[in-house]
C-alpha cells in the first residue's frame, strides 16, 4: 500500500471515532510515512513509528477503528528505546498539556520521527510547519510557549535534553551572538514527504 493510499484509508476509516480532524490527521500522516519507511529499511512499523505493537493497536483502534484490521498482525511487535531517545520521550511527556493517551502516543511517536533526517514537520508526515505549530501549541502548550523564539523543533527539543542533562552544545553565550543562527532559526521550507513520494521524486532513506 502506498503512503497516500494508506493515509486516505486512515482517514477514511475514522468515521466512528471521537478525535477531531486535525488529530486524525496528525495520527494518520505519521503512520502512514512510517509505513513507506519500514518496507525498505526492512524494519517494523513499530519501530519507525515508535509504538511498541500494543499502543499502536490501541491508537488505531480508538482513531480508525475501521482499519484496525490492517494494523492487528503489529500487536506482539514491540521496539526498543535507546539513549538519545529516552530524554526526549521524557522532556515531551513532561510538558504534554492534558497526560492524554493520545499525548502519551504522540510523545513516543515525535520523539522517534525525530531521529530522522528532514525538518521535524515533514519527518512527521505533516504537510508544512504551521500544522507542527498548531500540533505543539495543541498537546504540548509550555512547551509551545517555552519556544518562544521559534526556535526549530529539533533544535529546540535537543537543546532542552542536553540542558536538563547539565551540558550544552552552544558555545555562544546567546543566539543572537552565535554563527549558526541560521541552522536553528532559519527558515524550514520543503516538499511535504507524503506527496514526494506520490511524485516519486525521492525514495525516503
Amino acid at each position: 500500500m502506498e503512503p497516500e493510499e494508506a493515509y486516505r484509508r486512515l482517514v477514511e476509516n475514522a468515521d466512528s471515532s471521537t478525535f477531531d480532524d486535525f488529530d486524525i490527521h496528525v495520527a494518520a500522516a505519521i503512520i502512514a510515512l512510517a509505513l513507506s519507511e519500514a518496507r525498505p529499511d526492512g524494519r517494523t512499523l513499530c519501530d519507525c513509528v515508535g509504538l511498541d505493537g500494543r499502543d499502536l493497536v490501541m491508537l488505531v483502534a480508538e482513531m480508525f477503528p475501521g482499519a484496525l484490521v490492517d494494523f492487528e498482525e503489529c500487536a506482539a511487535l514491540a521496539t526498543t528505546i535507546d539513549e538519545e531517545e529516552r530524554p526526549l520521550r521524557d522532556i515531551l511527556w513532561m510538558y504534554s498539556t492534558g497526560a492524554t493517551r493520545l499525548q502519551r502516543h504522540l510523545t513516543a511517536m515525535i520523539a522517534r520521527r525525530c531521529g530522522r533526517p528532514h525538518h521535524l514537520w515533514q519527518d512527521l508526515g505533516l504537510n508544512d510547519r504551521s500544522e507542527l505549530s498548531r500540533l505543539m501549541k495543541r498537546h504540548f502548550a509550555r512547551l509551545a510557549e517555552k519556544n518562544e523564539h521559534d526556535m526549530k523543533w529539533k533544535k529546540f527539543l535537543y537543546r532542552l535534553v542536553c540542558r536538563s542533562e547539565g551540558f550544552t552544545l552552544c558555545s555562544a553565550p546567546v543566539c543572537s551572538e552565535c554563527d549558526d543562527f541560521s541552522a536553528c532559526f532559519g527558515a524550514e521550507d520543503g516538499e511535504a514527504l507524503l506527496a514526494r513520494l506520490r511524485n516519486g521524486r525521492e525514495a525516503i532513506a
